[in-house]
């Protein structure tokens, strides 16, 4: 899969604010004024229009939490829940889904040495079942406003907040139902202006399939703000939500997890929703990262990341999703793609897992050589 990337802060497509029956319609054209997306290649293919971040070959010193592997970016965290990448491509933010925390970590290079994770919000979770504090994402202007956004489970809901700089988290969308299982979810922008919101059905498959219900949706909301949300239904019946993400062109991703099986689906430009690919054997799939030829998807039970080529013009999976980097880091949660095409995920080892020394952590996984079937090991 040759990765396109698309910054959080550039290249976006806009979902149209006509959506009143549950059908989107997109149009690119709203991203004319922003930068254009740079192209991510597969190692050996020449330059790329962003400049690429090799792997850190720098020396580490032992001791307890510095793990010795280049691609680590940070360790010894609690349970991962989602992780963004910041503009910069060298820092990202990853949340601790059962302590409430917001992380700030940074890549490890010759000149940087691995430092400790800097809270940098902190908010209260019910963390009970596989709720907590599920995903964060950025304000599409977060480097004039610094803000960001983040799906918690309270004590009684679930629901989406936005947090400024010492401030307290602010409700944007509320009464999202929660459950004894199915209560993760994930968020993330589609444009400067629409975020996408996908919850899980709260342990109630009905509650999926009832438009009337907010669990088990993907949702939109237009000019997300503190009591300014009006979610639209895009997608129902969703299982257990995994992760959402757009390509930043003409595709929305996202993956959930039913009884009988584990989902990758697309919705296209004029709203229609089709499943490209599922797991039968239920590999756990979580969050995601797309580019407009394919998308990386996280695994739990698999213990890996795998890469799904998408047709560029039909954007139709026909071959099996490749496996990278299977059993060497454990369980897989959040992914985010970064603007040099290494996806970052987070592992959760420490829940019900078997953790490790350096557990739980961040890791940059580099793209694929030449296409899926090339998948780093």
């Amino acid at each position: 899969m040759n990765l396109v990337a698309a910054g959080r802060v550039v290249s976006v497509v806009a979902v149209t604010a006509g959506l009143v029956t549950g059908c989107a319609s997109f149009d690119d054209s709203a991203s004319k004024p922003f930068t254009p997306a740079p192209t991510i290649q597969p190692e050996g293919m020449g330059p790329t229009s962003a400049p690429k971040t090799p792997p850190s070959v720098a020396p580490r010193p032992t001791g307890p939490c510095i793990d010795p592997d280049p691609l680590v970016v940070a360790t010894c965290l609690d349970t991962t829940g989602g992780l963004t990448v910041l503009p910069d491509g060298q820092q990202g933010l990853v949340t601790e889904r059962v302590s409430g925390r917001i992380l700030r970590v940074a890549v490890v290079t010759p000149d940087q040495p691995q430092t400790a994770p800097v809270e940098v919000a902190r908010v209260d979770v019910d963390a009970s079942g596989d709720g907590g504090l599920s995903d964060v994402t950025l304000s599409p202007s977060y480097t004039e406003d610094g803000l960001i956004y983040a799906y918690v489970t309270t004590a009684s809901d679930n629901r989406v907040v936005r947090i400024g700089a010492g401030g307290a988290p602010k409700p944007i969308l509320t009464g999202i139902p929660k459950g004894p299982t199915g209560n993760h979810g994930a968020i993330d922008f589609v444009s400067p202006t629409q975020m996408m919101v996908l919850t899980g059905d709260a342990g109630n498959p009905g509650a999926a399939a009832d438009r009337g219900s907010l669990a088990g949706k993907l949702l939109r909301i237009d000019n997300p703000a503190p009591g300014n949300a009006n979610p639209q239904v895009v997608a129902s019946g969703v299982g257990v939500a995994g992760g959402v993400c757009p390509d930043h062109k003409d595709s929305i991703w996202f993956t959930d997890r039913t009884a009988t099986e584990d989902r990758l689906q697309r919705v296209g430009p004029d709203g229609t929703v089709t499943t490209a690919w599922t797991w039968p054997d239920h590999p756990g799939v979580a969050g995601c990262a797309a580019a407009v030829d394919g998308v990386a998807i996280a695994m739990n039970n698999a213990k890996g990341l795998a890469f799904a080529d998408a047709d560029p013009t039909t954007h139709a999976v026909t071959t099996a999703p490749a496996m990278a980097v299977q059993d060497k880091y454990g369980a897989l949660n959040g992914a985010s793609l970064g603007p040099d095409g290494f996806v970052w995920v987070g592992t959760t080892n420490k829940q019900g897992g078997k953790p490790g020394p350096f557990d739980d952590r961040v890791v940059r996984i580099p793209p694929p050589k030449g296409g899926a079937a090339g998948a780093p090991d």
